[in-house]
């Protein structure tokens, strides 16, 4: 994991400082900033991914799109000008998806809930999805939904497509954790646990399995809950599952000042694995990542020079936890 992250760490430094582009259909400019986003680890296919979910969903769009640079490629061993990070929006929904090689597995314990008001769209879209990759549940009805469906697109990315109000969620595309194995029996801690972290949270609804729908009574169905104006749903399954959390999908948290980060990153890691501490990252005590990182050292590895940048990157790598202060010294060779 260390090894791995540290990686990942120098690549980004390498990447912003080489050639970034942006789609021709839009910037990005003047969005406003999502408090959590969700970050997409492929081995190769993160632009090839980006563009064909943005190809599939409607008022969606590319944004900043960070290429690997002559520099370093002892370390990435990525060709010039290939893919490092590509930024992208699916129906208001932020996504970074990272080329960061082959450490880590998307799977679906953490999927995205997609509804649709449209029957004739929403078969469209399953379509899309569904070619190329393997049907988890088939698209029917359920009774939950008149029509419903689980697909592991051809990236291995998960996706739960369903008829219904977008008013009863709030957003079209929706994270949705799974926890099973180990996990399983915790879905109703981590969600209280989350609304207690993040401000402007709540718990909108907890259904729980009955007796006789082949899973232990009491524990998760479904919940659906809000954090920092972000919906999120959880459930959980008993039955044997090939899959857990991992590094493959994590959460940013975009912390505008160092009280932020301590914050987030004291809730978040407390009870977790501390041997996944690095650069930012943590896992929390159900083994969901997060990635606690201050706008600033975006802007930092952004500088066009690159004696800052690269003061600033050797301060970053020897860091678990972020320091704003150590930063901004070593940005500014103090």
């Amino acid at each position: 994991m260390k090894t791995s992250l540290l990686l990942t760490a120098v690549v980004l430094f390498l990447g912003t400082s080489a050639t970034s582009t942006r789609s021709q259909t839009s910037t990005l400019k003047g969005d406003s900033m999502t408090r959590i986003t969700p970050f997409l680890w492929f081995d190769t296919q993160a632009e090839e991914a980006a563009t064909f979910y943005t190809s599939i969903f409607k008022n969606s769009k590319l944004g900043k799109i960070s290429r690997y640079g002559k520099e370093g490629y002892e370390i990435h061993k990525r060709p010039e000008g290939s893919a490092m990070t590509v930024e992208f929006q699916l129906e208001g929904q932020s996504f970074t998806a990272l080329n960061g090689g082959p450490h880590f597995k998307i799977n679906p314990s953490i999927s995205f809930f997609v509804i649709h008001e449209s029957e004739a769209e929403l078969e469209i879209l399953w379509k899309n999805l569904a070619e190329g990759g393997t049907v988890l549940m088939e698209l029917q009805k359920y009774d939950w939904s008149e029509k419903y469906g689980w697909v592991q697109d051809r990236f291995g990315v998960s996706w739960q497509v369903s008829l219904g109000k977008k008013a009863d969620v709030g957003q079209t595309i929706t994270p949705s954790l799974l926890f099973v194995g180990t996990q399983h029996g915790c879905a109703e801690e981590a969600v209280k646990l989350y609304s207690s972290i993040f401000k402007n949270s709540s718990i909108a609804g907890m259904l729980r399995y009955g007796a006789s729908e082949g899973e232990k009574e009491g524990t998760v169905k479904h919940a659906q809950f809000t954090l920092d104006g972000n919906v999120f749903m959880a459930m959980e399954s008993g039955l044997e599952h090939a899959f857990a959390f991992n590094e493959a999908i994590s959460f940013v948290v975009h912390c505008e000042s160092q009280e932020q980060v301590d914050y987030f990153w004291e809730n978040l890691s407390r009870g977790g694995d501390e041997k996944a501490q690095q650069c930012g990252w943590l896992k929390d005590r159900f083994g969901v990542s997060w990635q606690i990182v201050p706008t600033i050292l975006q802007k930092m590895l952004q500088d066009p020079d690159k004696s800052k940048v690269g003061r600033v990157t050797n301060a970053f790598l020897q860091m678990k936890k972020f320091d704003i202060a150590a930063l901004q010294k070593a940005f500014e060779g103090k």
